[in-house]
């Protein structure tokens, strides 16, 4: 028996789903699943994430679009994950924010922000598809905060597991919003390979980081994704109208309440925001 069989003989999906489910909503921490399950992959993660996604279809969420995680090459050794990994956002995670808009932390498991662009899809994207195809099939661009979170203590875990538990995605704050014209496709391919961002919380010292890290541009990072999903039974491709996140540009750094994090953006004709966490 092939590896992921093994994990997928081992696992009772359904019953992991209940348990992932049930730490997330009653805010608690459980252990990584790859410390309890022997042989437990990205095969059968994707699997379990299917599944966590028809479960929350049922009790009404929709899925609106995918974030992608660790695409910041800078941040592998900190994690011990080396490649980037996907999960579904729903309507209930992503938020529509104006500078200065407030967010409860109260559901999340040691959150963290991530400073991030999103593209809204006009159409689906399609396997092989270069830079300039892909931006093609976008119709808005924008900037805003990713809030991860990890339902597994202290940060610790394996790259499977953070599939599973819901790609670590807690919630999207997405900023304004701005359409991308046919003419300005070049300007965009070579801003969105180059830009820069600095975070900074209540005036203190700001970190930066550089489009370049982000698997070489947020545009690659999409590329990726569609090219992940082609090779992935379990899930299905892009669509159009989702939203795709494209992973953080500097490094994740913990939120908490009573916090004011802003954003400055420069190389891009984006603004940056600001958000007070409650």
């Amino acid at each position: 028996m092939t590896q992921t069989g093994e994990a997928e003989a081992l696992l009772d999906v359904e019953a992991v789903v209940s348990d992932l489910l049930a730490a997330s909503a009653e805010t608690r921490q459980i252990l990584p699943l790859s410390s309890i399950h022997s042989g437990f992959d990205l095969a059968a993660a994707y699997q379990i994430a299917a599944a966590v996604m028809h479960r929350r279809m049922s009790r009404g969420e929709t899925p609106v679009g995918r974030k992608i995680g660790f695409t910041n090459r800078t941040i592998w050794a900190e994690y011990k994950v080396f490649a980037p990994i996907w999960g579904y956002m729903y309507d209930t995670t992503v938020r529509y924010i104006a500078p200065g808009d407030s967010f409860s932390l109260a559901a999340l498991q040691e959150p963290r922000i991530e400073p991030e662009i999103a593209f809204g899809l006009a159409r689906a994207p399609e396997p092989g598809m270069d830079e300039t195809q892909l931006l093609a099939c976008v119709d808005w661009v924008a900037h805003g905060f990713e809030v991860v979170q990890s339902i597994f203590p202290g940060w610790r875990f394996a790259a499977a597991d953070t599939v599973a538990a819901f790609g670590l995605h807690g919630a999207f704050l997405c900023g304004e919003r701005r359409a991308i014209r046919p003419d300005e496709t070049n300007r965009w391919l070579a801003e969105l390979a180059a830009f820069s961002a600095t975070l900074q919380c209540d005036g203190g010292p700001a970190i930066g980081g550089n489009a370049s890290d982000v698997l070489g541009g947020p545009i690659t990072a999409l590329r990726h994704l569609v090219e992940l999903l082609a090779a992935d039974p379990s899930n299905p491709p892009l669509g159009a109208g989702e939203i795709i996140t494209t992973g953080t540009v500097t490094r994740a750094l913990p939120i908490a309440p009573g916090e004011v994090w802003r954003t400055t953006l420069e190389g891009i004709p984006l603004d940056g925001l600001a958000v007070r966490f409650v």
